[in-house]
C-alpha cells in the first residue's frame, strides 16, 4: 500500500507532461511554477488539494472537463508562458543530445481545432456512454463534446453511443475514431472484432440515419455514402478508413509549407519516407519528382488516386516497404537530391542510420516527439550533416506534444576531374 501524506510544496517548473514539479521532485497535476500548493502525496505524485499562492500566469480553463479528462494538460496557463514552455521542451532535448542550434519561434497550428478524435465507449445500465479517459487512468469521462475539436466533431459522442447499440452498447470496450472531412464524418469502429451480417446491415442503416460520409469496422469499409475527402496543398485526398491524418488542417498546411520551403533549386528528385497518404508528396509534386515510400498499402493507394485526379503534377511513384525492417540503403538514397522523413512517434532509428551513411545533400525531418527527433538528428549529425534550422509547431494545443521540423544539410561531394 502506498503511503499518503498531506504536504505544502513550492512548484519550481513545469514538467514535460504539464505537471507542476516541486522542489523535492513531486509531480503535481494542475499546479504552475511559482505556486505554493497543498497536496496529498502518494509516492512521487501529488494530488492538488489547495492553491495557497496562485501564479500570475494562471488563467481559467475553457473546457468543463479540464482536470478530469486526460486529454489536455495546460489549459490553465497563459499564452506567453505556454509557448515558452513548449519551445523550452525542444531546447532542452536539443541540449541533451548535444545539438548546438537554437529553435525558431513556435508556430501555432491549432487552427479551427482538431479534426480527429477517438472516443471510448463503455456500457452503462441500459445503454452506453462515450468519452475520453481520465488522466493516468482507465476510467471513462463521459463528455457532451470536446471543445478543442472542430464543430463537426461536437456530435461525435452521440454518434459513438448510437453506433455501439448493435454492438452490445460497449459491453466489449469500443474505440470509435472520427475524422472531420469535407463530406462529413468519417468513422472507424475498433475493438469489437468480426460481426454477423445482420449487425453489419444495422450499422449501414445507422450510417445513413446519422448522415455519415463513411463507416468502417477495423478499417474495413462497411459503407461509403460520400467520399470523405480533405484538401491538402489545394489537392483533393481521400485517406483510407482509419488511416493517419495530421491532427489539424492548419498543422498539415504549415508542415507541408515548411517541407517545400526547405527544398532548394538543386532539388529535382525527392524521396518521401513514411509518406502516409502523401500530403507532403502532393505538395512537392507541383515542382519536383517524388518517390513516396510507406508500409501501408491503403495509404499509398489513396495517394495514387489523388495524383491521377490532378493533371500537371510532376512524376509521383510509390513503393510499399517496411522502413523499420528494410530501410532504404545509401546506394538507393544517393539517387535522390533530398529526403523527407516523417516517421511515427517511435522515430526512424534504422532509417536515420542509413541516411547518415548516404551522400544525400538535404534532409527534411518532421517529427511529433522531441525525444525521438533529437535522437535521430544526432545520428544524422554524427554522419556529417549540419542541423541548420529547427522549428517547433504547436499542432497538439494544450498537451505536452510538440511537432518539429528540422532541416539538415551535408556538403555535396566534390567531383575531381581526371
Amino acid at each position: 500500500m502506498t503511503d499518503t501524506t498531506t504536504v505544502t510544496l513550492e512548484i519550481r517548473r513545469l514538467g514535460a507532461r504539464g505537471d507542476g514539479m516541486a522542489e523535492d521532485g513531486t509531480a503535481v497535476a494542475l499546479a504552475l511554477p511559482g505556486e505554493r500548493v497543498t497536496v496529498r502525496r502518494e509516492g512521487g505524485r501529488g494530488h492538488l488539494v489547495a492553491i495557497e499562492r496562485p501564479s500570475p500566469d494562471r488563467v481559467a480553463p475553457f473546457c468543463p472537463y479540464f482536470g478530469t479528462c486526460g486529454g489536455c494538460a495546460v489549459q490553465h496557463l497563459a499564452a506567453e508562458p505556454y509557448a515558452a514552455w513548449k519551445r523550452g521542451q525542444l531546447v532542452q532535448a536539443l541540449s541533451q543530445a548535444h545539438l548546438d542550434v537554437a529553435p525558431e519561434p513556435m508556430i501555432d497550428a491549432h487552427g479551427e481545432g482538431r479534426r480527429r478524435l477517438t472516443l471510448h465507449v463503455r456500457a452503462t445500465e441500459g445503454g452506453a456512454e462515450a468519452g475520453l479517459m481520465a488522466a493516468r487512468s482507465h476510467e471513462l469521462v463521459a463528455i457532451d463534446h470536446c471543445p478543442i475539436t472542430v464543430p463537426m466533431l461536437h456530435r461525435a459522442p452521440r454518434v459513438a453511443e448510437a453506433l455501439s447499440a448493435p454492438l452490445g452498447h460497449g459491453r466489449k470496450p469500443l474505440d470509435v475514431a472520427f475524422t472531420a472531412t469535407e463530406a462529413g464524418l468519417d468513422v472507424d469502429i475498433r475493438g469489437h472484432g468480426p460481426v454477423a451480417e445482420g449487425v453489419r446491415a444495422v450499422l449501414v442503416r445507422l450510417a445513413s440515419e446519422l448522415d455519415l460520409a463513411r463507416l468502417a469496422l477495423h478499417g474495413e469499409v462497411l459503407v461509403e455514402r460520400r467520399a470523405p475527402a480533405v484538401t491538402t496543398s489545394d489537392l483533393r485526398l481521400v485517406p483510407p478508413a482509419g488511416g493517419f491524418l495530421q491532427a489539424t488542417a492548419a498543422g498539415e498546411a504549415i508542415l507541408a509549407e515548411a517541407v517545400v520551403a526547405a527544398l532548394d533549386k538543386k532539388t529535382k528528385r525527392v524521396v518521401d519516407l513514411f509518406s502516409g497518404s502523401g500530403p507532403f508528396s502532393l505538395a512537392m509534386a507541383r515542382t519536383r519528382d517524388v518517390h513516396a515510400v510507406e508500409g501501408d498499402a491503403a495509404a499509398l493507394a489513396s495517394l495514387d488516386r489523388a495524383v491521377r485526379a490532378v493533371p500537371g503534377l510532376r512524376r509521383v511513384t510509390t513503393e510499399r516497404r517496411d522502413l523499420f525492417r528494410r530501410p532504404l540503403l545509401p546506394l538507393e538514397l544517393d539517387t535522390y537530391d533530398a529526403v523527407v522523413l516523417d516517421p511515427p512517434r517511435a522515430g526512424a532509428g534504422a532509417q536515420a542510420a542509413r541516411i547518415a551513411e548516404s551522400k544525400v545533400a538535404l534532409v527534411v525531418g518532421v517529427a511529433c516527439d522531441v525525444g525521438t527527433f533529437t535522437r535521430d538528428a544526432a545520428t544524422l549529425v554524427a554522419g556529417g550533416y549540419t542541423l541548420e534550422r529547427v522549428t517547433p509547431v504547436d499542432q497538439f494545443a494544450y498537451s505536452g506534444h510538440v511537432e518539429v521540423v528540422g532541416v539538415f544539410r551535408k556538403p555535396r561531394p566534390v567531383r575531381r576531374r581526371l
